[in-house]
């Protein structure tokens, strides 16, 4: 089986993880919107 796209881990850690999101001020109303709703957040 052939797999085309290989994810770095720590790639994507670096663009979605929850430190990225803690960077911008959208991310952190992301993770608000999602507390609010009462969901735990973890990302990554």
């Amino acid at each position: 089986m052939h797999y085309p796209h290989k994810v770095s881990n720590r790639k994507r850690v670096r663009k979605i993880g929850f430190r990225a999101r803690m960077k911008t001020k959208k991310g952190r109303q992301m993770l608000n919107r999602k507390r609010r709703v009462g969901r735990s957040v973890n990302v990554v």
